[in-house]
């Protein structure tokens, strides 16, 4: 079975050498507490959390899964003590308001813990993660009465949070909802409707779940228009917080799939249900998107998460795993035969997880920033610099969320690859990787549905190119000091400053070239999503890569230095200049730069290319997908 290991070292080198945290922290009205020392005490406390309680239960939950018997749903064996521990860890009320029980901290610290988590058991950590979205939507749109009510056992983990949105007869499709809310004489509303694929909708681990549902009022228009928001709790909750009976929410049922089995699914049945409404009367779908935004980005997290189970379930096989000799000679002359690790193949497969999971962790932690800004404007009531940094978040959104469920998928197929026929039974947890990885480009909306989100509303209806040019002159502007270098990270700087360019040619022939071909955004919109996927991800390698070259040259000068002073037996000098130039702590040596920058020549070699045929085919005529006939689409 794999086992895992909290990526503290890359985590640290990201955070507090590439994209400068501790100052970003001291930037923000409540990141004063979020010290260095802080940061370390809490990664190392997830870190283990992660490794010692939650990736021991993430095989046998999958072979468990959950327990279904008249409307109870019972989690695998281990999962409500564990989670116990999660709470009395106050893990749940990291980043959030210190007035509502949280520890006040920036909300890039919950995905960071989110992380880890993900990694060590993904299952798991759907349970907590959905309460995550439901205590935001609640946080922004939520009245005073509610907030007071419901967000101090939320923020304590002691009652989780869901979000139901999908009915029988839709999916993505909102405008087709038909759950209704009544309004009563004491200002709730009474809901009826089904609501089926319901993350977390039924469970042993809290005492109360607090759905938060999209309905009908009576009069309400048709389509979106016409969706409200409700708070729905499972149990009701009296005006002093306290639960009272049971509301009219029932499990119909727990789905059986193929992955993430620890999870329960749920078909949630609400029978004249109580609620309250959140937001504004027929606006449900905009303060719904707070909480789905918020899911798309833990999404995201979850193609990081596979990609670094996979990598580390991997790489021990391919050095213990021998087979054959390498083509260029005996490596392990000792042996009958040589590790998996020396055949160009396997190396390609390696490293090919390695660039998807460190590469996606940098661009959701350049993204955090972002993040972190925006909650802070929130919780400041500023709605302006809110919207101002939820439309540059929206950006990145579906790209992060599109981009990195797909290269995660891959990179869990391929750590299957590399163990061959064992990647295919249960005992060695690859299989299981994959399965749980699956759903990632479904749930939250489709990679086709971020696809059109990205291209349809962000950059052409939305900012008319606007948000690309913004990108790529960030690329550019890195660039630009590195074009003459003769390194590794010069040939980098020419292949972004290339791409940026490309990036904003593509987008404007397409901007060009839609309102002649009202197909063209459909047809086009997955390959512009992956193109901007992998030129975008190109520049957060570059980013690593600069950074490493910077820190392996300053650890260079100092070991000359250091030599140089040690054979004058000036031994002091020689310590303090050895210890002026130690890196973020953590580090082992200067082959944590050194890999850095090689893994990140194998991205612009081995990967980044890929986005020329994504480039072609957006560019592509619609004909060829739409020249065939609906009815002719038959078996035989």
């Amino acid at each position: 079975m794999t086992t895992y290991k909290a990526p503290l070292r890359d985590m640290r080198f990201l955070m507090n050498e590439v994209l400068d945290y501790p100052g970003h922290y001291a930037s923000l009205s409540n990141g004063a507490e979020a010290t260095p020392d802080m940061v370390d005490a809490i990664l190392e406390g997830a870190a283990t959390l992660c490794e010692e309680v939650l990736a021991p239960l993430n095989h046998s939950g999958d072979q468990e899964g959950c327990h279904f018997k008249d409307g109870v749903v019972t989690t695998p064996k281990g999962f409500k003590e564990a989670y116990d521990q999660f709470v009395q860890g106050g893990w749940q009320g990291l980043s959030f308001p210190a007035e509502y029980g949280g520890q006040g901290l920036p909300m890039s610290f919950n995905i960071f813990k989110s992380e880890m988590m993900g990694t060590a058991n993904w299952s798991f950590t759907m349970y907590p993660g959905l309460s995550v979205g439901c205590i935001n939507t609640l946080m922004q749109y939520g009245t005073e009465a509610q907030k007071q009510q419901l967000l101090p056992s939320l923020v304590a983990g002691t009652w989780a949070g869901t979000m139901c949105l999908t009915e029988p007869q839709c999916g993505t499709d909102l405008a087709q909802i038909k759950t209704k809310a009544v309004p009563q004489a004491d200002g709730s509303y009474k809901l009826t409707g089904t609501k089926i694929f319901i993350s977390a909708g039924e469970h042993d681990l809290t005492d109360n779940i607090i759905h938060i549902v999209l309905a009908r009022l009576p009069d309400a228009p048709e389509g979106t228009r016409g969706i409200s928001l409700f708070a729905v709790p499972k149990v009701n909750v009296n005006a002093d917080g306290s639960l009272g009976t049971r509301n009219g929410v029932s499990c119909g049922s727990i789905e059986h799939k193929m992955g993430i089995r620890a999870s329960s699914t749920a078909v949630l049945n609400f029978d004249e249900a109580v609620g309250t409404m959140v937001g504004e009367p027929n606006r449900g779908l905009e303060a719904m998107f707070t909480f789905m935004n918020t899911a798309r980005l833990g999404t995201a997290v979850q193609g990081v998460c596979h990609a670094e189970a996979a990598f580390q379930g991997a790489l021990p096989y391919a050095k213990d795993r021998r087979s054959m000799r390498a083509l260029s000679g005996k490596k392990e002359p000792e042996n009958k035969a040589d590790a998996l690790i020396w055949h160009p193949d396997v190396r390609r497969m390696l490293l090919t997880q390695k660039a998807i999971a460190e590469g996606g962790r940098a661009m959701i932690y350049g993204v955090l920033k972002l993040g972190d800004h925006m909650f802070n404007a929130v919780a400041a009531g500023d709605q302006a610099k809110y919207k101002e940094y939820d439309s540059k978040l929206g950006f990145f959104t579906p790209i992060l969320k599109g981009f990195l469920t797909e290269m995660g998928l891959e990179a869990a197929n391929l750590g299957i690859q590399v163990f061959g026929g064992h990647g295919y039974v249960q005992e060695h947890g690859m299989e299981q990787i994959a399965r749980d990885a699956r759903i990632s480009t479904l749930y939250e909306g489709t990679t086709g549905i971020q696809a059109l989100d990205l291209l349809g509303r962000k950059v052409l209806l939305g900012s008319k190119g606007k948000c690309v040019r913004d990108f790529s002159l960030t690329m550019l502007q890195f660039a630009r000091p590195h074009l003459l270098s003769r390194t590794p990270l010069g040939a980098m700087a020419r292949n972004l400053t290339m791409r940026a360019a490309e990036w904003n040619v593509l987008t404007t022939a397409i901007m060009l070239r839609a309102p002649k071909d009202r197909e063209l955004v459909g047809s086009a919109s997955f390959d512009y999503l992956m193109y901007s996927g992998y030129v975008m991800m190109a520049y957060y390698w570059a980013l690593q890569a600069e950074k490493a070259t910077q820190l392996l040259g300053e650890l260079d000068t100092v070991k000359a230095k250091s030599k140089g002073k040690s054979k004058l037996k000036d031994k002091a000098a020689s310590e303090a200049a050895a210890n002026a130039a130690q890196p973020a702590k953590g580090a082992e040596s200067d082959e944590f730069y050194r890999t850095k920058i090689q893994t990140a020549e194998f991205y612009f070699d081995r990967l980044l290319p890929r986005a020329n045929a994504h480039r072609t085919s957006a560019l592509a005529s619609t004909r060829s997908v739409m020249q065939i006939d609906k009815e002719h689409f038959a078996f035989v």
